[in-house]
């Protein structure tokens, strides 16, 4: 998996997988964006471009944040990649819980998600607490810059594998695509709020992405094993 292509367009993947958790997150914000503007004629149009211009913004922001996890993944692998398989194996665990939180099965990431909101969140919420109602673009883009930020244990899950990329580009392209796979399902939202959040809270459907995402987690943490396994063996040969 060491193939950039297939990292970023694995990250599309997870984003759109984990669409059900980001409407839990952030669809009372894109129910907002849709029907507390100003009292004033209200076209497809407008609503629309200020759903795409939010959506943008949070794409913006998880590639920021993906550039500076990538500085400090570069930082810690140094010029020889030497913690590049560590990193990997822990953004497969972190992939696995998140799917485990998501089906409801274990709740770890609270603990993270509240960290977050700790270190992060109660500062920003404020902010954006300002800018409502929607009723310029900018204020639209800048909300959804601001909501980027917001405490989720499926971004910290991806930031962990652009992390292991070792390189701030690479890692933030991976968030884009992160991001990007998240548009389709909050984009649903926006337009159909009430039925999309029923269809989100179905079990099965949340057991379903659930377990797609821990198969992806399985399919991260596998090839750097093998390759652990594979210099743990070749050590032996050589010591005896």
């Amino acid at each position: 998996m060491n193939d950039p292509i297939i990292t970023i367009t694995s990250a599309f993947v997870i984003g759109l997988l984990g669409g059900v958790h980001c409407a839990g997150m952030c669809g009372g914000i894109m129910n907002a964006l849709c029907f507390a503007m100003p009292k004033q004629p209200q076209s497809k149009t407008r609503i629309s471009l200020t759903l795409i211009l939010y959506n943008l913004g949070r794409v913006f922001s998880y590639s920021l944040a993906g550039a500076m996890i990538g500085g400090m993944g570069m930082l810690l692998q140094g010029p020889t990649g030497i913690l590049g398989t560590e990193l990997r194996i822990f953004a497969g665990l972190m992939m696995i819980a998140m799917g485990l939180y998501l089906a409801g099965w274990w709740r770890g990431l609270v603990h993270l998600e509240s960290l977050g909101n700790h270190m992060i969140w109660r500062h920003i919420q404020p902010v954006t607490n300002r800018l409502m109602p929607v009723n310029k673009a900018w204020q639209a883009l800048l909300l959804g810059m601001l909501w980027g930020w917001l405490p989720c244990g499926l971004v910290y899950s991806t930031l962990t594998l652009a992390g292991a990329t070792g390189q701030w580009q690479q890692s933030a392209l991976v968030m884009a695509s992160f991001g990007l796979g998240t548009v389709p399902i909050m984009l649903l939202t926006g337009a159909f709020a009430t039925q999309f959040k029923a269809w989100t809270q179905k079990t099965a459907v949340r057991n379903i992405a659930a377990l797609l995402i821990i198969a992806f987690g399985v399919w991260t943490i596998s090839p750097p094993l093998l390759h652990l396994a594979g210099s743990h063996n070749h050590s032996a040969m050589e010591s005896k």
